[in-house]
């Protein structure tokens, strides 16, 4: 289907700027609307390279504001929303839970009353993007499916859990088109350094401690944000209304594992001695509601869509490494002001 007006919400943050650069290169006959708020993780320099590109158009949007959203809708009589602004971090969640409420909850229901008013005929999709966390922590075994119930741990988490809830009763009660999709621990480039591989690789390479919560084993699954973005477009094409998928990267590693690895791989690609990064690891005092593990069973996706992801983990950590090491202007621009002070705040009275 061609000439959309799509827009995306949070366009020029972490995961925003690689969907909004895929759809804007691979659907030249679609208008590509990017929204953003430019809170302190979004970044219009993550997409200076598509900045001339005719269908590309960018809007400063606070989905909070309902009537913004509205006067957006009706500029671009806008056909397909992926909506993926939100605050994310969980530890900012813990100290102002408020903004998650007003940004995840409020900004998603006032972007679905928007559709619900404007898309009265013809063919649309609303593409909510979240999380694996909306499905709280897994023991050792198991793994989160399409079915699992939702068990919300965090501030973050649940007001994630809540705009999904919303996403799927709109679906139910309005007939709005609506697609989710629920993914695993991202990791990439121009990834804002308050998570933690960004942090680390930031760590290291200024030869600061690398924090770590707790004894470090806690498991994730990491998902390579360019397999993200597809998996996105894929569920955003093909993908049935009304329906969810999970997205993830198919392996799991604890934190310490991870930091580790990264240490050795920082060590080989800046010509330090192996083992000199790993000194710089310190054990700090473990977050509040910490979940010990997630991990994403992605078979749906697969199964009806044939996505699956395109590279190892190793192989992506490589990759992200090497773009943080290439883009050292970037990470200084991000890490100035408030970011250090955040910093100090949520990791200096820790150790």
């Amino acid at each position: 289907m061609n000439n959309r007006n799509i827009l995306i919400t949070g366009g020029a943050g972490f995961i925003g700027s690689h969907v909004v650069r895929r759809f804007v290169y691979n659907y030249p006959n679609d208008n590509i609307i990017n929204g953003d708020a430019l809170t302190y993780a979004g970044n219009l320099e993550n997409l200076r390279d598509i900045d001339g590109a005719p269908n590309y158009f960018f809007e400063r949007l606070d989905i909070t504001n309902s009537e913004a959203v509205r006067v957006i809708f009706k500029k671009y009589k806008v056909s397909d929303v992926i909506h993926l602004a939100a605050e994310s971090h969980v530890d900012r969640s813990i100290e102002g839970p408020m903004e998650f409420v007003m940004s995840n909850v409020v900004g998603t229901v006032n972007l679905l009353n928007a559709a619900k008013e404007f898309w009265t005929a013809g063919e649309h999709v609303f593409h909510h993007v979240s999380t694996d966390e909306v499905y709280g922590s897994l023991g050792d075994e198991g793994l989160f499916t399409e079915q699992t119930s939702y068990d919300p741990r965090s501030p973050y988490s649940a007001s994630k859990a809540s705009s999904d809830h919303f996403v799927r009763a709109y679906f139910h009660t309005y007939g709005l088109p609506i697609k989710i999709s629920n993914c695993s621990n991202n990791y990439g480039s121009h990834h804002f350094p308050e998570k933690l591989i960004p942090l680390m690789i930031h760590n290291i390479l200024n030869n600061k401690p690398l924090p770590i919560y707790g004894k470090g084993d806690n498991i994730r699954d990491w998902l390579w944000v360019e397999d993200h973005a597809s998996a996105i477009d894929t569920i955003f094409t093909k993908g049935r209304l009304g329906e969810a998928y999970n997205v993830g990267g198919l392996n799991e590693w604890t934190n310490i594992e991870l930091v580790r690895f990264l240490c050795r791989l920082m060590d080989e690609k800046l010509g330090r001695q192996v083992g000199e990064s790993e000194k710089l690891i310190t054990y700090v005092k473990d977050r509040a509601g910490h979940d010990k593990r997630y991990a994403i069973d992605a078979s749906k996706l697969e199964n009806e869509m044939g996505w699956k992801p395109s590279i190892t983990f190793e192989e992506g950590l490589s990759k992200t490494v090497d773009w943080y090491l290439d883009n050292s202007e970037w990470v200084n621009q991000v890490t100035s002001g408030s970011y250090k002070e955040y910093y100090k705040k949520m990791y200096g009275n820790r150790t």
